[in-house]
């Protein structure tokens, strides 16, 4: 008698995977995604080096996951000011796509399906209170526009890293030629900061959200960027701090608060609700649950937290995002009538919008020190 095991492998199907699944099969799901797959080794060790490497920069770190590359920005359809130059130059990689409606770049924009800027995420980040002296982790592929486009950010932040600038020449080559290996490089550091910045709604940012819900909650700050677009058009016709207190105002519900999502909503990637034990006294009292703790500095932490998820080398070869940067196969509307559509906004006129969004005189729970310095921006921005 023998025992024939066969395995078969569907690619790009992991998104297209319906939300409302059995429960039991939901925890399937997430010991799929958060136990069972590992990268390899050399991925691994090479991501673990880049974290210690930013920590002895700094205690604490922002990983901002930056997608602005231009074929990411040729199938968005969203046009950033760059004139005929831009629209030619994306306007020939979108080519690639057959099946890509006619885009309305302002539409788009106004409805929040365009990815920041370098520059807005660093105004965002400014706004939430992340001070000049925090330390970024930049993953990223080749920004469109170069070190021109990059440069409103760094302004911001001086002390910006990506693994091409904290590796040596060595340690990177072997994966240089396989973009998914670096992209789990990234993956990794981004996976081990003190908060996670994106200013995306891809698939990369979903499953890293949900990972660090999962392992204990870390904060994941995402950009709600229907209501952020009005403040950023409108940036030069108020002042700083005005224009940060909005921020914090349309940003409540996107700050990465534990409770800030109800369960069943959102995309199961990023709310793996079904897999996470809900808190009980028994718990909190109880060191040897394993749930959440919280250190001195606030920063929770998970016990028992496996290793990262580990790829064979073939696995790794293959990119999901090569076809589509966006991950989602098709192009999504959001339609501005439709309030359930897309991720739950916050207005001005919500009544659960205060002002104190977050305490600008204490100290973050990342440990980056949160404070104003309007008069400092002012100067910055009108460089």
């Amino acid at each position: 008698m023998y025992l024939v095991l066969q395995a078969l492998r569907l690619t790009k199907y992991d998104y297209r995977l319906s939300n409302k699944l059995d429960t039991d099969l939901q925890k399937l799901r997430c010991r799929v995604n958060y136990h069972a797959l590992r990268f390899t080794d050399p991925i691994q060790e090479l991501g673990k080096r880049l974290i210690q490497r930013m920590r002895e920069k700094s205690r604490y770190f922002i990983a901002l996951h930056l997608r602005f590359e231009s074929d990411m920005l040729a199938f968005s359809g969203c046009y950033y000011g760059g004139g005929e130059k831009e629209r030619r130059d994306l306007g020939a990689i979108r080519k690639r796509w057959k099946t890509l409606h006619t885009s309305n770049p302002e539409k788009g924009r106004r409805q929040g399906r365009c990815p920041l800027t370098p520059e807005e995420v660093g105004l965002l980040l400014r706004a939430l209170g992340y001070g000049s002296d925090v330390h970024i982790y930049a993953a990223s592929g080749e920004i469109y526009g170069g070190e021109e486009t990059l440069a409103p950010l760094k302004a911001l932040f001086p002390n910006y890293h990506t693994k091409e600038s904290l590796s040596r020449k060595d340690e990177l080559t072997p994966f240089l030629a396989h973009s998914s290996r670096m992209a789990a490089i990234d993956f990794i550091v981004c996976d081990g900061s003190d908060a996670f910045v994106t200013n995306n709604n891809g698939n990369m940012a979903k499953i890293l959200a949900g990972r660090r819900r999962y392992f204990g909650h870390r904060r994941t700050i995402r950009p709600n960027a229907k209501q952020l677009y009005h403040l950023f058009t409108n940036r030069g016709n108020m002042s700083w701090d005005k224009f940060s207190s909005q921020v914090r105002k349309v940003q409540k519900g996107f700050i990465g608060d534990p409770m800030e999502v109800k369960p069943g909503r959102g995309e199961f990637h990023a709310y793996p609700a079904a897999c996470i034990c809900e808190k009980t006294d028994e718990n909190k009292s109880n060191p040897g649950s394993n749930q959440e703790i919280v250190n001195r500095t606030g920063i929770r932490k998970a016990i028992g937290e496996p290793a990262y998820p580990v790829y064979t080398d073939e696995e790794a070869d293959g990119s999901d995002t090569e076809d589509d940067p966006t991950g989602t196969g098709e192009e999504v509307v959001i339609t501005e009538d439709d309030p359930a559509a897309g991720e739950e906004m916050v207005t001005e006129d919500d009544p659960t919008v205060t002002e104190e969004v977050i305490d600008t005189e204490a100290e973050a729970d990342d440990g980056s020190s949160v404070r104003q310095e309007g008069s400092e921006l002012e100067e910055i921005l009108s460089d």
